[in-house]
Formats: structure tokens, C-alpha cells, sequence
């Protein structure tokens, strides 16, 4: 149930993006602990005027090769989002050569009312999630 939005530069091929999705998707059931088929991602390209990313006075250095994930997720704890932080950076490293300098993360919580997942109803709601 996690909605992944990615964001990134422009110029990566159909191959190279179904990789990075599938190596996020990982890092969330493992991380999260839920089923295969929850899968919600969506990939926004960017040119590179577009997308200005920067370290926060970290020190960290950036490429044009830059993954921005934003995670909108029921509640999640402090364990949980730091596992998921880790093994995503890792996922990202392994199937792409992603350098963990060029992955953000942010997560955005909300409740149970927050999500209808079709036939406008509130599946964790209604008992049928």
C-alpha cells in the first residue's frame, strides 16, 4: 500500500527503469512487511533544469543520475523507515550502480481514511483490507 513516487532526470531507458522499480520494490517488502502485489509506483522524469537537489550543507555530492523517492505510507516506525532507507540505498547500489549520494528519501504518513484503492471506498475502512 505504499505509494512510491520517483523522481528523476530524464534519460534512463524502459530496461534501466524497471530495474530501479523493481530494486524499490524490494527494499519495501522487506522493509515494510507486505504482500507481493502491493505495488503503487510512479515515475516522473525530469529535464535537469528541473530538479535542483541539493545536500543541506551534508557534504554530499550529486549526479545527473540523482533518485528521489517520496513514500506515502499508513504510520510506519522509526525501525521500519530506517530499514527501509538502508535497503533501498543498497537495492539501488546493487541493481543499478545507484551511489548512495545520489538517493533521497522522504516519507509522508497518513491514516486508514486516506486510502480508496477503486469503487470509491475506503478498503481499511470497510474491513476489506
Amino acid at each position: 500500500m505504499p505509494l512510491i513516487r520517483i523522481d528523476l532526470i530524464e534519460g534512463r531507458s524502459e530496461a534501466e527503469l524497471a530495474t530501479l522499480l523493481d530494486a524499490v520494490h524490494r527494499a519495501m517488502l522487506a522493509a515494510f512487511n507486505v504482500p507481493a502485489r502491493d505495488r503503487y509506483q510512479i515515475v516522473q522524469e525530469h529535464a535537469p533544469c528541473h530538479m535542483i537537489v541539493e545536500d543541506t550543507g551534508l557534504g554530499i555530492p550529486r549526479t545527473d543520475k540523482l533518485v528521489f523517492i517520496q513514500v506515502t505510507t499508513r504510520p510506519r516506525g522509526r525501525e521500519a523507515k530506517e530499514r527501509f532507507y538502508r535497503l533501498v540505498a543498497q537495492e539501488l547500489e546493487a541493481a543499478c550502480g545507484l551511489v548512495p549520494s545520489d538517493l533521497v528519501v522522504t516519507m509522508v504518513e497518513n491514516g486508514d481514511e486516506d486510502w480508496s484503492f477503486g469503487h470509491g471506498r475506503a478498503q481499511f475502512l470497510t474491513g476489506e483490507l
